[in-house]
């Protein structure tokens, strides 16, 4: 994990640049003419993403630094073995993957596309939380879009099930006044509180001051979504496919995390591609599944 074996071995002068970041644990800048990102290697976390021109699309809480252990409620966290803790009691919530430190199994770049690609497999310590053997691999790149594709292996004897999600944490000129659009027709969970209700979307969803819906996707080839915001007037697309749910989530007022600041709710709306929810998908040994999402920020709508 040494700044200078990584940059020595994957990086590319202002393209794909290595640093110190949380924890003292390295983070790296991802480059080219369409935009940057910065990933954590602790978690492979997303922390920003910034398309040339336009200001940043992922949120940031006001308390920037975290350790493992610690839940950071910005950029994308990867959710991975579970997506939200009604799958495994046994497992933390949204898994343990955004608590680990992936390695850097490659990188590349041409004229239109900078990419890295990180790496975590089981082992002892993941063995003490989940007793299977995996191989996740996940590639993040910036084009024209912001791309995501995890791959998760099975590499033991037996099969497991599991569940993952992406949970983008979109900036938001006001959040109770934005909307979504593509989620027309599908059913969908109120995971509020313990009565879960469910109903089907009529219409654009409005995000309103407080939501947690779980929506079930009508089965396609992939699923796109559109996050509205009028008043930095932006449109946010959100394209997946491996996924069979997406959520819209936001605290609300005093609902904040312990890393936000009061009245940072306003300030984002996480629309999350997700693969399955309450429970998971059966992987058997050798095979693999594979989740992808592209990310596209329009201004001026």
């Amino acid at each position: 994990m040494n700044i200078e074996t990584l940059s020595r071995n994957f990086g590319a002068p202002g393209k794909i640049v290595f640093r110190q970041g949380f924890a003292g644990y390295p983070e790296v800048a991802i480059a080219n003419k369409y935009g940057t990102a910065e990933i954590a290697l602790m978690g492979a976390n997303v922390l920003s993403y910034r398309p040339t021109g336009h200001s940043p699309v992922l949120f940031r809480p006001a308390k920037r630094d975290y350790n493992r252990g610690e839940s950071f409620h910005g950029g994308i966290p990867l959710c991975w073995p579970q997506f939200g803790k009604m799958f495994s009691k046994e497992l933390p919530g949204h898994g343990f993957a955004r608590f680990m430190v992936f390695e850097v199994r490659g990188s590349r770049y041409t004229e239109d596309m900078t990419e890295i690609t990180l790496g975590l497999r089981s082992d002892d310590e993941t063995k003490k939380l989940w007793p299977h053997d995996f191989d996740l691999e996940y590639t993040i790149s910036v084009s024209m879009k912001l791309n995501l594709k995890l791959v998760t292996r099975n590499t033991g004897k037996t099969p497991f099930a599991f569940s993952c999600g992406f949970h983008p944490y979109f900036v938001s000129g006001a959040s109770d006044k934005a909307i979504v659009k593509g989620l027309d027709g599908c059913r969908y969970t109120d995971a509020r509180g313990p009565e879960m209700i469910t109903a089907v979307q009529q219409g654009d969803l409005a995000v309103g001051a407080e939501k947690d819906h779980v929506f079930d996707m009508i089965a396609a080839p992939r699923h796109e979504v559109a996050f509205i915001d009028d008043v930095l007037k932006r449109a946010i697309a959100v394209v997946s496919s491996g996924n069979r749910h997406t959520v819209v989530w936001n605290p609300g007022e005093g609902n904040e995390t312990p890393d936000m600041a009061a009245g940072d709710w306003r300030k984002f709306v996480c629309v999350e591609p997700v693969g399955d929810w309450p429970g998971g998908r059966t992987l058997k040994p050798g095979a693999s599944d594979e989740f992808v999402v592209a990310i596209q920020s329009n201004m001026g709508i």
